[in-house]
């Protein structure tokens, strides 16, 4: 009997609470260590990423402000070209407006077919400078003649030899009366002598018939 309760006393009571589990210390820091460098890790990643979004926008912005820049001096590179050909231009216009206007007195009778004797100053004009010019080259002009049929066209009738020069307002008469020397020149060497007129209202091109 007493070595029942003996070895009753010495039996463990599952009821009684157990101690806590301990955890080994190493494992502890090493799983704080670990949390705190991703955490770090992390922090740092979005750091450089911010940086690089930034840098990427900087660079686009830089990008952009060079095209505008290049543009720009492009465009009034162009500007003061075109201002350069007008000014060229109007100053040539004008050179040849003063050598076209340069008041020339017809001395040959003139025939309006379309409005008599009501001719304007620049048709008359127009009339003595091609007189003139036909004089300078050898040729005799005995009259003009202004046809019904045609538009701001004049017909400058020769001695000799016996025919007609059709000539345009747009086109200077010293240029015509040139390219009508020409073809006077050239029909007289190849031996051709029976036609009526010379056309040469279109510039770079001349008829004759």
């Amino acid at each position: 009997m007493g070595i029942f309760k003996l070895f009753k006393s010495k039996k463990k009571d599952s009821s009684a609470p157990k101690p806590p589990e301990l955890v080994r210390r190493r494992e502890n820091r090493r799983s704080n260590l670990v949390a705190g460098r991703t955490i770090g890790e992390k922090r740092e990643k979005l750091e450089t990423a911010n940086e690089r979004t930034a840098a990427r926008k900087k660079a686009k912005q830089a990008k952009i402000t060079r095209i505008v820049i290049t543009t720009c001096g492009f465009l009034v590179l162009i500007g003061a070209l075109v201002m350069l050909f007008r000014a060229f231009t109007i100053s040539g216009d004008t050179e040849i407006d003063s050598a076209q206007t340069e008041s020339f007195a017809p001395t040959i009778p003139i025939e309006d077919e379309a409005s008599g004797t009501n001719l304007s100053n620049r048709m008359k004009s127009y009339i003595g400078r091609a007189e003139k010019d036909l004089r300078d080259l050898g040729y005799t002009p005995i009259k003009a003649v202004i046809p019904a049929s045609a538009i701001r066209e004049v017909d400058i009738y020769l001695e000799n030899p016996s025919i007609f020069v059709k000539m345009i307002l747009d086109r200077e008469t010293s240029v015509s009366a040139e390219d009508a020397d020409r073809v006077i020149r050239h029909l007289s060497g190849e031996g051709v002598g029976d036609y009526t007129y010379i056309d040469v209202r279109v510039e770079g091109k001349a008829y004759w018939k």
